[in-house]
């Protein structure tokens, strides 16, 4: 299905009822309050196709201006960024996209409603610069947010998504993280229907039709009121429940007709139903909340039709708060399919697709429907540049092992390798455990730093070492694209598996403590853990993947690992 977002909205809707004591001065729809518990625990997935946009099929990798630069951004500073990723070998290292942040944008839509840069900092605009930085062998990414204003209270995308799925196919963008701040839900609350009506535009209405000889269905019902034309409206079309079904349209010929909502006003809230034509298109109806001097009101929204019969259908799907950020962030990732797909048509062009991260802070427990919505999802708030921050969204995201798969990741925030307080064992335990958990490589750090006064490379500094670890990278990109698993457990201590191509497995040893610590792993121990396909050989051999050294493995991996570090192992059996 296409979502099509439609900005008509002529007038405010609704009827409700107070519910309780509890309930006092609240005006809530009915069917919803005897689906709320269910509802508050349910993601509605099942009719939604699975995204898949052939990108990000190993976790995204590259830099973001945020952690460092915050709103200090400007075309200078990215293109130093840029050159100074491919002098030090971060490219060749597979640190491909380079991402703006917040505060790229001006304050400004254009004239005919588009997102455009900054307009000193940025002052060439954007699809200059971003061909540029694609001309030394980038991907570039850009951001706004799932709400009304960025993060930083710059425009967003909410109730924009065609036009900036547009404008970003347009400038070549290959990477689009959209953020939650400044979200408005889409109510769950849905208007009375009185009735409908249909023409060509510009035109008379050919069609008028009671929404009492509608088909009604699913909780919903005809209620009689007699302040309304005819006596009679439709209710209880909310929350994922009731529905209304026009089976009996008659278009005159194909092509795009309006359609006018008459419903009954009242209440303090908005509202919100869906109009799905002939089964195969989605057109979002938003009705705020109005008072008026008469009792009906009308919402016009322009539907594609087809000549002769045709089938109309009204309900309101949003049930919870997951069920909107979930609509909403699959509503952006259809628009931007879509405008790749237009633009390569359009312009006899390949089609450049979008790596679409979903920055959703895990509020609605995105890796449950994220990988129907987009390619990665965030599934914490923002990760700070210290040992605590790190910690606690390790802990939070290890659990999360079984929703990573090829092309949809667990996104536990960027990292803060060479930002802020970590020192180098943490800068190496904080990038092994992002690699382990096959979690999206983006760098936050101020790359230009690791080039000398004199125009050479830094090659002994300790952070760009990390960055460039190529066996930790081949980790985090394997094929198969599974996240470890944590095997083992206590206060002080982790151990994570990962399956590997060629079966093949890696082991993390992780010293939580502020004291050195004698861990160990054996053969048996992982054997025994049906998530690990290692074969069953005689003999196998492991690598230490930060010091390079190799040894023949019997049955027992026992080291002491540093406090706050980590020991990584690749195993493999030997025929």
């Amino acid at each position: 299905m296409n979502i099509k977002k439609t900005a008509s909205i002529l007038a405010g809707a609704g009827t409700g009822v107070l519910i309780g004591k509890a309930l006092k001065g609240k005006k809530i729809c009915p069917a919803c309050i005897a689906k709320k518990a269910f509802a508050a625990t349910q993601v509605h997935v099942e009719d939604v196709e699975k995204y898949n946009n052939g990108v990000a099929l190993t976790p995204p990798m590259g830099w973001s201006s945020w952690n460092t630069f915050r709103n200090a951004i400007d075309e200078k500073l990215i293109k130093d960024t840029a050159e100074a990723m491919k002098k030090t070998g971060l490219l060749d290292a597979g640190y491909k996209y380079v991402n703006l942040d917040d505060c790229w944008q001006s304050s400004m839509r254009t004239a005919d409603g588009k997102l455009q840069g900054d307009l000193t900092r940025f002052p060439r605009g954007m699809k200059p610069l971003i061909e540029e930085i694609n001309e030394l062998g980038f991907k570039v990414g850009l951001y706004t947010s799932n709400g009304t204003g960025t993060c930083e209270d710059l425009p967003a995308s909410l109730y924009n998504e065609a036009v900036d799925a547009d404008t970003l196919a347009e400038w070549g963008v290959e990477y689009f993280k959209y953020d939650f701040c400044h979200n408005e839900a889409i109510p769950t609350i849905a208007p009375s229907v009185i009735k409908i009506t249909l023409g060509k535009p510009g035109e008379e209405a050919f069609l008028e039709m009671q929404a009492e000889h509608g088909i009604v269905s699913k909780g919903a019902k005809v209620v009689a009121d007699e302040k309304v034309e005819n006596g009679y409206m439709v209710s209880n079309l909310c929350g994922g429940l009731g529905e209304l079904l026009f089976d009996t349209i008659e278009a005159p010929e194909d092509g795009d007709y309006s359609l006018t909502i008459v419903f009954r006003k009242g209440g303090l809230k908005r509202k919100f139903l869906v109009c799905l034509v002939n089964d195969e298109k989605e057109y979002d109806c938003y009705f705020p909340s109005s008072k008026g001097f008469t009792p009906d009101g009308r919402l016009q929204i322009v539907v594609n039709l087809k000549k002769g019969l045709n089938t109309l259908k009204f309900y309101n799907p949003v049930a919870s708060r997951m069920d909107s950020a979930q609509r909403q962030y699959t509503n952006m990732g259809r628009e931007l399919q879509r405008a790749t797909r237009e633009f390569a048509e359009k312009n006899g062009t390949p089609e450049k697709p979008i790596c679409y991260s979903l920055c959703e802070w895990g509020m609605n427990q995105p890796w449950k429907w994220g990988a129907k919505a987009g390619n990665l999802w965030r599934t914490t708030h923002d990760i700070k540049p210290f040992w605590a921050s790190m910690l606690a969204i390790y802990e939070m995201n290890v659990r999360l092992y079984k929703y990573a798969q090829v092309g949809a990741w667990n996104d536990p925030d960027m990292l803060e390798v060479g930002v802020g307080q970590l020192n180098t064992e943490e800068n190496k335990t904080h990038f092994s455990l992002w690699c382990m958990m096959a979690a999206p490589l983006i760098l936050g750090n101020d790359i230009r730093k690791f080039i000398n006064p004199d125009g050479t490379v830094d090659e002994n500094n300790k952070v760009l070492e990390i960055l460039k670890n190529k066996y930790l990278i081949a980790i985090d990109q394997d094929k198969r694209g599974i996240q470890a698993k944590r095997i083992f457990s206590d206060v002080a201590s982790d151990i994570l598996a990962k399956p590997l191509e060629n079966h093949e497995l890696a082991v993390c040893l992780f010293n939580k403590s502020n004291k050195p610590k004698e861990m160990q792993i054996s053969l048996s121990k992982l054997h025994s853990d049906p998530f690990v396909d290692l074969p069953i050989k005689a003999s196998y051999e492991a690598t230490n993947l930060w010091e390079n050294e190799t040894f023949e493995l019997k049955e027992v991996i026992q080291v002491t690992v540093a406090p706050h570090g980590v020991a990584v192992y690749k195993i493999k059996a030997i025929d």
